[in-house]
């Protein structure tokens, strides 16, 4: 794992933004297309932000999210509606999404796995994926409070499952483990003191199924790189 600690958000999000583009120029003159995953929240909106200007050939870039609430986008908790709303803007408007929401099954999410799973597929390794992290120690969907969490963890999962968190609202689709670590390059978006001190403390434990993040810490399969600031 690269920590990588920025001075302020500001900071860290002009850095990460050039990062971020640099390598879906390169999968995209390398393999004819980028697969970018990303993650909600408030914390990458002025991310998603600076990305939206970026000049890039963006109809050859594909995004999805590691994972959401299953909700239509024109909730105001949809991560989908969140990306549309401030990274599908601009020059990155021409980007291909793929959702992780299916609304002929939309009360239930375990009714509309199937569907997901067969949208998200033929998706390619993921050429960057971003994730955050809950002062749970859960990333993606994958909360520790939750029946599935083994499931999401286990090294023969589904690319995608249905999650009940106990501790949060709504249903959600995620990303399992498996599929996540099937990337090229892997982000943590950290903003604030609180975050660090979960960092650490997921850094010193070894179980995944208490704090999941340790499953993308502690492996070696894929570079990790956590990008901070304070504020």
């Amino acid at each position: 794992m690269k920590m990588q600690h920025f001075d302020s958000s500001t900071a860290l999000n002009d850095a990460f933004a050039a990062d971020i583009a640099a390598r879906l120029q390169q999968a995209i003159e390398t393999r004819g297309q980028a697969v970018f995953v990303v993650s909600g929240g408030k914390t990458p909106l002025p991310l998603f932000k600076a990305l939206a200007q970026t000049d890039l050939d963006w109809s050859k870039v594909v995004i999805t999210l590691a994972d959401d609430r299953w909700l239509p986008e024109q909730h105001p908790d949809s991560n989908e509606g969140l990306v549309k709303a401030n990274l599908l803007q601009h020059k990155a408007a021409a980007a291909h999404f793929v959702s992780l929401f299916d609304a002929t099954h939309q009360d239930d999410a375990f009714a509309g796995c199937a569907v997901i799973a067969e949208r998200v597929k033929g998706l390619a390794t993921f050429d960057v994926l971003i994730l955050g992290m809950g002062e749970d120690g859960h990333t993606a969907s994958l909360f520790p409070c939750s029946e599935q969490i083994q499931a999401g963890l286990a090294d023969n999962a589904p690319d995608v499952l249905a999650v009940q968190p106990a501790t949060a609202p709504y249903q959600r689709i995620s990303f399992s483990k498996k599929r996540l670590l099937d990337s090229r390059q892997i982000y943590i978006h950290l903003v604030g003191e609180k975050k660090l001190t979960v960092l650490q403390q997921a850094e010193a434990g070894p179980d995944a199924s208490e704090m999941p993040i340790r499953a993308i810490l502690q492996q070696q399969l894929v570079p990790v790189t956590v990008n901070f600031a304070a504020s």
